[in-house]
């Protein structure tokens, strides 16, 4: 149950990060406000993860989420640059945050 909670808050970070691009510098208030409503969710989320989950690994697994969703729909909203790197690099991520979980109580 804890991972699920992990994930909710990992693609509220999604959100919020995507929202930070729309609200144009936090000029445009209804990006802006469900930017921070998307923060507030996120942080909540990990937070309750947090209780059962060990630090080191749940921070590492929340801000992998975030990254690898960021990129992607980085990918497909804003037409960011789509190179063997970039996919190798989150291909990496991905790596790391399954060997963090399989090792993980």
């Amino acid at each position: 149950m804890e991972w699920i909670v992990l994930l909710i808050a990992g693609l509220f970070e999604i959100s919020w990060a995507i929202g930070l691009k729309y609200s144009h510098g936090f000029t445009q208030i209804v990006p802006s406000v469900l930017t921070v409503i998307c923060m507030i969710a996120s942080f909540y989320f990990l937070a309750l993860a947090l209780k059962s989950l060990p630090l080191g690994t749940a921070y590492a697994v929340w801000t992998g989420i975030g990254t690898i969703g960021t990129v992607i729909l980085g990918i497909i909203l804003f037409k960011e640059p789509v190179t063997a790197v970039r996919i190798f690099c989150i291909a990496l991520i991905v790596s790391g945050i399954t060997g963090l979980k399989l090792i993980s109580n």
